[in-house]
């Protein structure tokens, strides 16, 4: 039984078996999601952030399923996912963030609440995952699309991922007689990241109170902070929250 398996320290299980073991729970927004063994996260903050995704989001997402889960392993070719049922440091060495895997028709996505070390770095993991699959199944608002393309014509500083950085560069890296030539390719996929990064961001700051400084990455400069201010307004107008949830920017003066 499910119980038993849970119970075992430091024991493996495929992650078809917790598909099939762990008691499924569907949000008010109506996502489909599940908790097993020792994720180390309140129950109760896992509801709240998966409730946190908007009813229009939600939506979109009928073929998911989220499975949140100890440490999801990475998978050798061939060979089934594994799941561990508790965190050991051996385990966390194999492990991945998330790892999807078919379930009947459906997708399951299993994601790692043990590696990611605290509830920011969770809420982050599975709100990428959100704004992937709902660019995946609904696209890019026409509304964004010029929102965000304005302000790369008008060279403003930095991005939101290293996707969208990267995609970025290239939809205009080309020039012809000082001229920029598009790259439609590379502009459909930046747009798609910078789109999904957008979600990402705002459904974060409806489920946790974070400073905009702890998405700092290396490899680019971050977006300007008056340039996100507008995206994540535009997914807040498009997307409304939820009930009891709260869309805020708020600004620190310099003192």
């Amino acid at each position: 039984m499910a119980e038993d398996v849970q119970n075992t320290p430091g024991s493996l299980v495929q992650a078809t078996h917790v598909a099939r073991e762990a008691a499924l729970r569907k949000a008010a927004n109506g996502i489909p999601y599940a908790i097993f063994g020792d994720t180390g996260i309140a129950d109760p903050d896992l509801d709240r952030m998966v409730q946190a995704v908007p009813a229009a989001i939600a939506a979109a997402l009928a073929r998911k399923i989220y499975y949140f889960v100890p440490l999801a392993l990475s998978e050798s070719r061939g060979e089934p996912t594994m799941i561990a049922t508790a965190y050991t440091p051996e385990f966390s060495d194999q492990a991945i963030c998330h790892r999807n895997v078919p379930l009947d028709g459906l997708d399951g996505v299993f994601i790692s609440t043990r590696l990611l070390g605290d509830r920011f770095a969770l809420a982050f993991e599975f709100f990428i995952n959100v704004g992937h699959a709902f660019v995946d199944t609904a696209g890019v608002p026409a509304d964004f699309d010029q929102l965000v393309w304005g302000q790369v014509l008008a060279d403003v500083r930095g991005e939101t991922s290293l996707d969208a950085w990267e995609s970025r560069n290239l939809a205009l890296a080309a020039n012809t007689g000082g001229k920029p030539v598009i790259d439609e390719k590379a502009k459909s996929s930046y747009l798609e990241a910078s789109f999904s990064d957008a979600v990402a961001i705002y459904l974060l700051s409806l489920a946790v109170d974070f400073d905009y400084s702890e998405l700092r990455e290396r490899e680019y400069p971050l977006l300007a902070p008056q340039a996100l201010a507008e995206r994540l307004r535009l997914a807040a107008r498009l997307f409304p929250p939820n009930s009891s949830y709260e869309f805020a920017i708020r600004y620190r003066r310099r003192g």
